[in-house]
């Protein structure tokens, strides 16, 4: 059974999404937040496929989330994204408000090189 705040958070994610898709020129980034990580992936919506992916599990810390762990996997998929040819993103904050670390995430990201 779904909590309170998971439904809540179902429902912004879905008016969010409807507004927002990726496309082959500009993918869509979409980040998850739990409580011991951020996983975020580079999503072409047009063709349905995952461009790439990081999360701070790969990054080497298996601890609480933090925010400069979460500047880290933001600068990490600048890197990956810039390497796999994507320079221009639309940021997907899947329903999560954009405060803390997925703020972190987005300006470690910007630091990165991705514009969006």
């Amino acid at each position: 059974m779904a909590g309170k705040n998971t439904t809540r958070r179902t429902r912004i994610k879905m008016g969010v999404r409807k507004k927002i898709t990726g496309t082959g020129e500009r993918p869509r980034l979409s980040v998850f937040r739990s409580n011991t990580g951020i996983y975020a992936q580079v999503i072409d919506d047009s063709k349905g496929v995952t461009l790439t992916s990081v999360s701070t599990r790969e990054l080497g810390d298996k601890t609480r989330l933090n925010i400069a762990n979460s500047k880290n996997a933001g600068k990490k998929i600048a890197e990956k994204a810039i390497a796999a040819g994507v320079t221009t993103v639309v940021f997907d904050r899947n329903g999560y408000l954009y405060h803390g670390n997925v703020k972190a995430f987005a300006e470690g990201a910007r630091e990165g090189g991705l514009k969006f």
